[in-house]
């Protein structure tokens, strides 16, 4: 927030005994007490929703990671920072941390997807920056990975989600250098077996893919992994149709984000750019397509991850500088 809404904010704040008291104080300073209480509406019908608490932080600080919900709890899976087989989980309900098996092998710029009772982690990169096609199956039950099919098209800082019991995986960068692929590829678990869909209309990188109402919306992200490039991009998959069209940009350019569905909206948080990393929370309703501002994460980070348990929102990890740079953050988000 700019420091002027800042004080703005506060003389708000000190007025909310009754707009009463703020126009007495408006009318003292030689002001219209019409004009301070509708300043004072003006301000309170634009200012940012939301309340955030700091959770137990995760063990082991890092970043560009992968996080879905499973079973009530959150899984992180790999990232940078010497974590990248790494698996931690936290339980909401106790405010703890516990290990798993690990990767079996390390991971960054990874996706995890949850589907039927299992954790579903796809392409990403390893051995530096290798764009790999892999796909590991976890059982929770069991505490045990498996390798399944790998995609058609190797991929790193893609974007994965679930509809109707498949996992489609979209966008990344691939494997010959640093251009985008369009790639747009559905995994069904039953049948172990990937197919190509309609690309996507936007290649990119460092996205967010959201699942919601049989829709996947893909959001944000950059050009040719570069954060000097990124895009303000919201585009929308229609699976049962294999179709795509666009739909309101995001407010915020940005790349190296997380997004969830939470309520009816897809809440997209954090990012990077050559200047620093963002603090932003934003919101976009596909009912009306509009995009509102919610109130912004206590510390701005990328390559951070979002799942969503009990209509709470946990945002865990990422780096606070751009670039190489880890957190144990976890910051729990009650729109």
């Amino acid at each position: 927030m700019e420091r002027g809404l800042e004080g703005k904010a506060a003389i708000v704040a000190a007025s909310s005994k009754g707009l009463g008291k703020a126009c007495a104080l408006g009318l003292a300073a030689g002001v219209s007490s019409l004009v301070l209480v509708l300043w004072a509406f003006g301000f309170a019908a634009q200012s940012p929703t939301g309340q955030w608490v700091t959770k137990a932080p995760v063990p082991t600080p890092r970043t560009e990671v992968a996080v879905a919900p499973l079973g009530g709890k959150v899984y992180v899976v790999g990232g940078f920072g010497g974590s990248g087989d790494v698996v931690e989980v936290y339980d909401p309900a106790a405010d703890r941390w516990e290990s798993r098996a690990p990767l079996p092998e390390p991971l960054h710029h990874t996706t995890a997807t949850a589907v039927g009772g299992r954790l579903y982690v796809i392409g990403g990169y390893s051995g530096g920056w290798s764009p790999v096609a892999t796909m590991f199956e976890y059982d929770p039950a069991t505490d045990r990975w498996r390798r399944r099919a790998s995609m058609p098209t190797a991929r790193g800082a893609l974007g994965a989600a679930e509809i109707d019991g498949k996992i489609y995986a979209m966008g990344g960068v691939a494997r010959d250098g640093r251009p985008n692929s369009a790639a747009n590829e559905a995994y069904g678990p039953a049948q172990d077996r990937w197919e190509s869909r309609a690309p996507l209309p936007t290649p990119r990188d460092h996205l967010a893919v959201i699942g919601w109402e049989k829709r996947l919306y893909a959001i944000g992200g950059r050009l040719g992994g570069s954060y000097a490039q990124n895009l303000r991009d919201t585009e929308v998959y229609d699976p049962a149709a294999d179709r795509w069209e666009r739909r309101q940009p995001m407010p915020t350019a940005r790349s190296g984000i997380a997004g969830v569905a939470h309520a009816g909206r897809l809440l997209v948080f954090g990012g990077e750019e050559p200047a620093g990393t963002f603090n932003q929370t934003e919101a976009y309703a596909p009912a009306t397509d509009r995009w509102t501002a919610l109130a912004p994460m206590p510390t701005a980070r990328h390559g951070l991850g979002a799942a969503v348990v009990g209509g709470v929102v946990y945002v865990i990890g990422g780096g606070p500088r751009p670039g190489g740079s880890f957190s144990a953050v976890n910051e729990a988000f009650v729109p």
